[in-house]
Parts: structure tokens; sequence; C-alpha cells
């Protein structure tokens, strides 16, 4: 609507922040970002085409695995979250379907949510995005602190998901938990 044309073009401006940043960063494990344009009143990132499968799709139901195929995920990815973190940038939506396996092995982290998170923060109108059980409690707060220290609980809780063979339970329900007194409801 015409009431929005500020908060869109201010969304548009992050989102062609992120773009730069990301067309900048070069790691084996971030999905390289080729370009970015705008046409018909929006932008677009071109990004490179992998071929395999997202841990999303591997994790199926209730699959688990084994330690080292976690080190082989984890390790790579937390180096690239390291570069990302690095430019000053978040990634905001760690998460298994955000997690692709390459054919080759090699895991690499799609979709960064920066631009997007940092709209609905300027926007007294528009709901929060956040993936239950990876998205930390700052995430689900409008003017939560966050930090690189987003990421790594998103990235914990992947690795949970990926032993444990089920998502964790939402930041919420656990801060309501410990302030009512009752057990976590994570199972160790």
């Amino acid at each position: 609507s015409s009431g929005m044309a500020d908060d869109y073009a201010w969304g548009l401006t992050r989102f062609r922040d992120e773009a730069r940043t990301l067309v900048a960063l070069r790691h084996p494990n971030i999905v390289p970002v080729l370009r970015y344009f705008e046409a018909n009143g929006t932008g677009y990132l071109v990004m490179e085409f992998e071929r395999g499968r997202s841990l999303g799709q591997i994790l199926g139901q209730a699959r688990t695995l084994e330690e080292s195929e976690i080190r082989e995920i984890a390790f790579p990815l937390l180096e690239g979250i390291k570069a990302v973190h690095a430019r000053g940038f978040l990634h905001r939506d760690i998460k298994p379907d955000n997690i692709f396996i390459r054919e080759d092995g090699t895991p690499v982290l799609l979709d960064f949510g920066a631009a997007r998170q940092a709209l609905v923060e300027r926007s007294k109108s528009l709901t929060t995005i956040v993936t239950p059980g990876y998205a930390p409690l700052e995430q689900y707060e409008r003017e939560g602190k966050q930090g690189p220290w987003t990421d790594v609980y998103a990235m914990g809780a992947v690795l949970y998901r990926c032993v444990a063979g089920k998502r964790p339970p939402d930041a919420p329900a656990r801060m309501s938990a410990r302030f009512q007194g009752e057990t976590d409801p994570m199972t160790p």
C-alpha cells in the first residue's frame, strides 16, 4: 500500500546492502551470490545453482546422524558462519532446510534473512518471521538484541535436531517453563 512505501524503500535498501555483502563474500560453505539487480520495482539475487539435497530432506522423518556425519556438516558451516560474522553480518535463519548438502557431501548455507528481519524490526505492521525450534528468544521480540549468538543458537538447534531426531522446543516455551519453575521441555 502507499502507506508502506517508506518501509518498502527502506527494506529494499537493506536488501541491496545485504546483496553487496553476499556478492563480495566468498567462502566454500556459503552459497555464492553471483549478482544483484533491480527490476519490476524490486531486487533480485542471482545465486549459484547447487546440486544435492537440504539437510531437512536428509533428516526426513525423525532420522538422526552419526557423529562423523555431524562433524562433516558442522565444522565447515561454523567456519562459513564465522566468515559471515567477520563482515558484521548475520544469517538469522539457520535451520535444516537452509543447509544444503552438495553431491560431494560438503555443506553450504543458503537463504540469508537479514534484510527480511531488519524490515520486520522497523515496521510496526509486520509480524516477526521465526522458525520454531531454531529461532532464539531474541528473534521473537521486535526489539530483541541480536548478534552472532543468534546464529550460534540456531546452529546449536540444528545440531540438536541431528542428534535427537526432533527439533528442539520453541525458545519462548523453554523460557516460560523456567520462569514458572517448571522443567525445561527440551529433552537432554
